[in-house]
């Protein structure tokens, strides 16, 4: 009875139930705050059945359609998303790779063997062996000989110890971290999309304010020049309107500038060569004023945190590939245990090739015990440990820099709509202020001074508001990338 079947069976059962040595994952505990710290008004109850900023589609929270169809183009075809794919890609292969290990390897192969003799070699070997008899009729052929068969053999590396097991758990948590470090490139894309976006939105609004300013100034200039031609004012009034003039003209080159830069940057976000941005540059201004901003926003409990923002996730993964290889490296400490098998059949004529008379089997096991390495396995197993608590204060750090990111965002939030309401009630006071003082003027009742004094705060408080009113937007989209939101 042949019992090579059974031994191998019953090897089988044993390795594959055999015990994976090391720590098994739990996930750390984490001491989470109830609250985030800069959340809603005092006067504005929080939406419990509202879904949360983070959760909902970039779609769902910038309703601009031109910024829609720019996050759209960069998440196709942005180079760093290519690139995160394709690690992505990488990772996947590699577990394949690594699983493998834990398996028999069979190879096969078949060989044919011919060999020709000339009649001279097998004159002397037949004189040698038969010395003084007559060999003459052997002589004068040559003698051919022909030889196949085929081949087969599988080799084993058993895996007792989960050692082979191990390895793949780490290879798959490193797999699964590298999809979430995609989603985290997906979330800074649209992040930085929309902030290039109300960049160049701001730059136009502020070049908009800057060439009206240029106008109302230069009519300003000819009503002085056409007063001190008749007498009613100075030239000094001239010169002071046409350097108030001047000053507004010289930043028109500085706005072109910063506008085409920061169109090249968008340009490369987008997957593109730097170039202009399409956009009806007439509706920056109205678009800066109102962007997509609800005074209550639901932030969702900071426990949901964990699992919804992608560079928490990845920074767990990576704990649990670095438990796992606490694993692989415990499982050096014992014996591996080999095994080894190869079958085949020689014949010289095909026909009979399969005949059980020219099979042939050899098999051969091995078991092997580390005695002394220097103490290799030992510090192995050392930084083993070491790297995953290096990694748990890691994971912890993620999390407590996340709600640091997502309070910070939640004040800026607040604050930057206070700040904007407070510009825009400066703002229409200087354009009146300036309204009385040119009356005053024309009237002969101020000096010029006092127009160029209000004509100059005006300007600048209409550039604070613009600004103010991006500051306002960046909050929202900081606010949507601190949440776990853009993936």
């Amino acid at each position: 009875m042949n019992r090579t079947p059974l031994i191998l069976t019953t090897i089988t059962v044993i390795a594959l139930a055999g015990c994976k040595v090391g720590p098994n994952y739990k996930r750390p505990v984490v001491a989470t705050p109830a609250d985030y710290r800069g959340g809603l008004a005092p006067d504005i109850a929080p939406d419990t059945k509202a879904t949360p900023l983070g959760a909902q589609k970039y779609t769902d929270v910038f309703t601009d359609p031109v910024l829609q169809d720019l996050i759209a183009e960069a998440l196709k075809n942005n180079y760093d998303v290519k690139i995160a794919a394709d690690r992505v890609l990488e990772e996947q292969a590699a577990v394949g790779v690594t699983r493998a290990a834990q398996f028999p390897t069979l190879s096969g192969g078949a060989s044919y063997d011919a060999i020709h003799l000339p009649s001279g070699l097998l004159s002397s070997l037949d004189s040698n062996n038969n010395s003084g008899s007559n060999s003459s009729n052997n002589n004068s052929t040559n003698s051919n000989y022909y030889a196949g068969g085929l081949t087969a053999s599988v080799a084993w590396n058993l895996d007792f110890w989960g050692y082979y097991r191990r390895m793949t758990e780490a290879q798959r948590a490193e797999y699964r971290a590298t999809q979430w470090a995609q989603q985290t490139t997906y979330a800074t894309i649209v992040e930085d999309v929309a902030t290039d976006y109300y960049q160049i939105r701001t730059l136009d609004a502020e070049l908009d304010t800057t060439r009206q300013t240029i106008k109302a100034r230069q009519d300003s200039v000819d009503l002085t020049k056409t007063l001190e031609r008749g007498g009613e004012k100075s030239l000094v009034d001239v010169r002071e309107a046409e350097e108030l003039l001047y000053t507004a003209e010289t930043a028109l080159p500085d706005y072109e500038r910063q506008i085409a830069q920061a169109e090249n940057n968008l340009s490369i976000l987008l997957g593109r060569n730097p170039g202009p941005i399409l956009r009806d540059t007439a509706q920056s201004s109205a678009i800066l004023a109102n962007p997509p901003h609800p005074t209550a926003i639901p932030v969702g409990l900071p426990s949901e945190l964990l699992e919804r923002r992608p560079d928490i996730r990845r920074a767990e993964e990576l704990l649990v590939q670095a438990n796992a290889n606490i694993g692989v490296a415990r499982a050096q400490f014992f014996p591996s245990l080999s095994l080894s098998d190869s079958t085949g059949t020689s014949s010289s004529q095909l026909k009979k090739i399969f005949e059980s008379g020219n099979v042939y089997t050899y098999a051969v096991g091995s078991l092997s015990q580390p005695i002394f390495d220097g103490g290799k396995i030992r510090a192995n197993y050392r930084e083993a440990k070491a790297k995953d608590q290096e990694l748990i204060d890691t994971y912890q750090q993620t999390i407590a820099g996340a709600f640091r990111d997502v309070s910070n965002s939640l004040t800026a939030y607040t604050k930057t709509r206070e700040y904007r309401e407070q510009q825009e009630k400066q703002t229409t006071a200087s354009a009146d202020a300036l309204r009385l003082a040119r009356i005053r003027y024309n009237a002969g009742a101020t000096s010029y001074l006092e127009v160029l004094t209000s004509d100059a705060t005006l300007y600048q408080s209409q550039l604070a508001l613009q600004s103010a009113q991006q500051q306002e937007a960046l909050a929202l989209v900081q606010l949507y990338n601190a949440l776990g939101g853009g993936w």
